[in-house]
């Protein structure tokens, strides 16, 4: 196992759902002692917002206003990763059906990602000793300075079976839903396609403490400048 790297600065983590993404950043930002941001969760609570508004999913000025009017929290520390709308923690109902069914649609109206891409880059620029961010466009669009970006990725089966696992639902049903949010979200971020300069880590074979190995890896690399 190679030493672990002080760090203070930015990782960034994009790949498409069941990739390894969420585990991989926890894992990796405590043990670098950083902060950990999950994008996703940001994009899942503003659309569990517009759902409770009851406001059209056609009128996208309400819900650009529903949005920016809502009072959201994000907590950071990767063992206690929260999402609070308004107070309230929705941690489990952003994971609902209702919202996985809708995320893609909310999430791709360009107002709503420039305000949530604001309050991203804010959080990441309040982190005291690092942030590890995961997304679908971090690499690229949201923190392109980042100092290591990375790029995770797996088969299409090992990620529905993978997803599968974690949700209890039926093995088709959520290689169709993969499917469909894959290409929902190619309308707005490229979930299939690595930022510039970002490294691919393909996870098919590889076990959570093997992935978080090989981001120690390239980070050391990354840090003292050896190939």
């Amino acid at each position: 196992m190679p030493s672990r790297t002080e760090f203070d600065g930015v990782i960034a983590i994009d790949g498409p759902s069941g990739s390894g993404k969420s585990s991989v950043s926890r894992r990796l930002a405590t043990e670098l002692g950083a902060a950990c941001l999950d994008t996703g969760a940001m994009y899942r609570a503003a659309t569990l917002a517009v759902l409770r508004s009851a406001v059209s999913l056609t009128d996208t000025a309400t819900i650009i206003k529903v949005v920016e009017d809502t009072g959201f929290e994000f907590g950071t520390t990767p063992e206690d990763r929260y999402t609070r709308i308004e107070g309230e923690n929705v941690d489990d109902a952003i994971r609902g059906p209702e919202v996985t069914a809708h995320v893609s649609a909310v999430s791709g109206i360009p107002e709503v990602r420039r305000h949530l891409i604001a309050a991203q880059r804010a959080i990441i620029a309040d982190a005291a000793h690092g942030i590890v961010v995961e997304g679908r466009d971090i690499g690229e669009v949201v923190a392109p300075d980042a100092d290591l970006k990375i790029y995770l990725t797996a088969d299409p089966a090992e990620r529905a079976k993978r997803r599968s696992g974690q949700n209890g639902a039926d093995l088709a049903a959520t290689a169709a839903d993969i499917h469909r949010r894959d290409t929902a979200d190619a309308k707005t971020t490229r979930p299939h396609d690595a930022a510039p300069g970002a490294v691919v880590v393909d996870t098919t074979h590889l076990d959570l403490d093997q992935v978080v190995t090989a981001l120690h890896e390239l980070l050391a690399h990354k840090t003292t400048g050896t190939a």
